[in-house]
């Protein structure tokens, strides 16, 4: 009988976008099964379709929704928390095919894009305009969509804000099937619930975001990098905060999380400045274990990162401080006060890397997931604190580390006080005492599970453990009145999604 059910839903659904959009069996290639989840194994859908717009979304979930197929999103695959893997005899519905920038607004600084468009793509569309959308992640080919179910944040997130300060609007598909619009080219409103900033981070669990309206900014035409070392963890974990700045009150400036503040406007352009020290666009941490693994495993000219030898022998950590302006003059200015503030701070050394270095070790930095990946890690963190507490989790991770006879080891958007640790612990049980105590230590100092990759299933049994149950209850009830039959993503996040007591 089930089977018969799954011919009749094949069938409407290939009615819905194209019989040669609906993959089935062995036409359904592996990655459709996940993401780059260390923890979460892929499982392959019973269906992948390829819908073209937001009306072939609506009828996929109508169809889904009347035989109650559990529905899961997908983008480009490239999320870290298991939050693209189906569920059992599930479809999932790939983007790739709603991949067009439909408008780069330079004179309201908006770009209207659909789901499937990479940050790649994106980031080419709107250059010819000056502008830019500056979520920097360190792998381009995420698609926006995915970025918007995770809110991911990426390197540049202490200067420019996180993906939730940059939707203005979404066009999004219910569990029902009904298609509704909230927000637009504004930048404030105060009407009614703020569905707009509901939908970013709810991992595919409460609509299907057919169609995002994202705020751009002038692009930076010049940037300076500085490698910093430090003697201890805990001298890099101090710069952080006199570097970073504060609020700056409540008309715009940056917020506590050193983004744009209420209303989601950015803070001032290039040269803007917290307590007298220009603002950097990323501030990343990278301890010595990792520093060791991006000059062997980066670019060729990695080698010689670090500074001179003996800075490379007594350093154990460094900050990596980016800084932009489209004044040359200024951005020098800027790199200078920046220098001498870093020696104030405890630095054994200063270097103004020139271009081509810093840009080989960004794109180091940014690879390095695939470093540790390819190193054996059998888990990624990225849980957040605040800047304040950023000690907090490099100690529980080595106390962890010794207890458990783990490495852990990492760097991270110290900026924001979200530091990422790979760790290499093959046995599952100390594997889970590890990641426990350094959510729990999070926690206990006034951060989060994640910052930027989201629960998805990797992360569910913990944040549910952690987390407040009353708000974990608002949550299903939200959930619940949007997908009452609690076919988006479910096993995503908050457990099934089919009652507000139900359980995992």
């Amino acid at each position: 009988m089930a089977d018969a059910v799954f011919v009749d839903a094949g069938a409407l659904l290939a009615d819905a976008v194209g019989a040669r959009h609906v993959l089935r069996g062995p036409a359904i290639a592996e990655e459709y099964g996940g993401d780059e989840s260390l923890a979460v194994a892929r499982r392959a859908p019973a269906y992948v379709v390829r819908p073209a717009s937001a009306a072939d979304v609506a009828d996929v979930l109508r169809v889904a929704g009347e035989r109650r197929i559990p529905v899961t999103a997908r983008g480009a695959g490239t999320g870290m928390s298991g939050a693209c893997v189906p569920a059992p005899g599930g479809i999932v519905v790939s983007f790739e095919r709603m991949n067009r920038v439909l408008e780069v607004d330079a004179v309201n600084h908006v770009a209207v894009v659909q789901p499937g468009v990479s940050l790649e793509a994106l980031d080419r569309a709107t250059a010819s305009a000056g502008l830019c959308y500056p979520v920097r992640l360190g792998e381009p080919s995420a698609s926006v969509g995915g970025t918007i179910a995770t809110n991911a944040g990426g390197t540049h997130a202490v200067r420019h804000g996180i993906t939730r300060h940059h939707v203005l609007g979404l066009e999004a598909v219910l569990a029902s099937g009904a298609i509704v619009r909230s927000g637009g080219k504004y930048v404030k409103t105060s009407a009614g619930y703020d569905l707009t900033q509901l939908l970013v981070g709810s991992e595919g669990t409460l609509a299907l975001v057919t169609e995002a309206t994202l705020r751009l900014r002038p692009r930076a035409g010049r940037s300076a990098t500085v490698l910093t070392a430090f003697g201890s963890e805990e001298d890099v974990f101090r710069a952080v905060p006199p570097l970073a700045g504060g609020s700056s009150g409540p008309h715009g400036g940056p917020g506590p999380g050193g983004g744009p503040g209420p209303g989601g406007r950015p803070g001032p352009g290039g040269g803007s400045e917290s307590g007298g020290c220009p603002e950097p666009v990323a501030l990343e941490y990278v301890d010595l274990l990792a520093m060791a693994a991006i000059a062997a495993d980066g670019p060729e000219g990695a080698a010689g990162l670090g500074g001179p030898e003996d800075v490379r022998l007594a350093a154990l950590g460094y900050l990596l401080v980016v800084l932009e302006d489209r004044s040359a003059s200024r951005l020098e200015e800027d790199v200078e006060t920046v220098a001498g503030r870093l020696l104030e701070l405890g630095a054994l050394d200063v270097s103004v890397l020139p271009a081509g270095a810093a840009r080989k070790l960004a794109e180091a930095r940014e690879r390095a997931f695939w470093t540790a990946k390819a190193a054996g890690a059998d888990d990624v963190v990225d849980a957040v604190v605040p800047r304040g507490a950023l000690p907090v989790l490099p100690a529980a991770a080595r106390a962890a580390a010794e207890d458990t006879g783990s490495l852990v080891t990492g760097c991270g958007h110290a900026g924001d006080g979200n530091v990422h640790l790979s760790v290499f612990q093959p046995d599952p049980v100390r594997r889970d005492e590890v990641l426990r105590r350094l959510f729990r230590a999070a926690g206990e100092h006034g951060g989060a599970v994640s910052g930027e990759h989201g629960v998805g299933r990797a992360k569910k049994p913990y944040f549910l453990e952690l987390e407040d149950p009353a708000k974990v209850e608002l949550m299903r009830g939200i959930r619940l009145a949007s997908d009452p039959h609690g076919i988006l993503n479910p096993g995503v996040l908050l457990g099934s999604g089919r009652s507000p007591q139900g359980r995992k």
